[in-house]
């Protein structure tokens, strides 16, 4: 997962290993601490992009997260294309399959988790690759792709629109 942020009119992304989804709403946490230079733009404004990339940004993944924002601007060493986002003042980036404007909604200093509310997503449609990575921990990756719907047989544990 990469995650774009915006302070004193600069934009940077940073890559999470550490994701999930808490429960139906759109409610997500990340983790990440002030080791990492994002940290602040995180708690200052209060708001991010969570951008979803896909298998064949793979090596841009691995390096966007293997230098620091402090020193390199991540969006022209990568190549990576900006789009504005409605909500937030950090950047869609439109390389990436999908995109979600978050605001923060809770930092647990304890366990270095920040918690996030989306507040608009996007998905590209016309993207051929559509297969995403998991980060494993060690290094390696899984990649998923395979849709299997059981939206009928789940119907009545979903909320209303799901």
């Amino acid at each position: 997962m990469l995650v774009s942020t915006h302070d004193a009119g600069k934009d940077n992304v940073m890559t999470i290993s550490w994701t999930m989804v808490m429960d139906f709403s759109p409610l997500f946490a990340i983790t990440t601490g002030a080791w990492n230079y994002s940290y602040h733009a995180l708690r200052h404004h209060r708001e991010c992009v969570l951008a979803i990339p896909t298998v064949d940004m793979l090596d841009t993944v691995v390096g966007i997260g293997t230098c620091s924002g402090l020193d390199t601007d991540k969006f022209s060493r990568f190549a990576l294309t900006r789009a504005p986002a409605r909500h937030v003042a950090a950047p869609l980036i439109q390389d990436c399959l999908a995109n979600i404007e978050c605001k923060v909604v809770d930092i647990i200093e304890k366990h270095d988790i920040v918690v996030l509310q989306g507040l608009a997503a996007y998905f590209d449609t016309e993207r051929k690759e559509q297969r995403m990575l998991h980060a494993v921990g060690d290094g390696t990756f899984i990649v998923d792709g395979r849709r299997m719907d059981r939206r009928k047989m789940m119907a009545a544990k979903l909320p209303p629109g799901v």
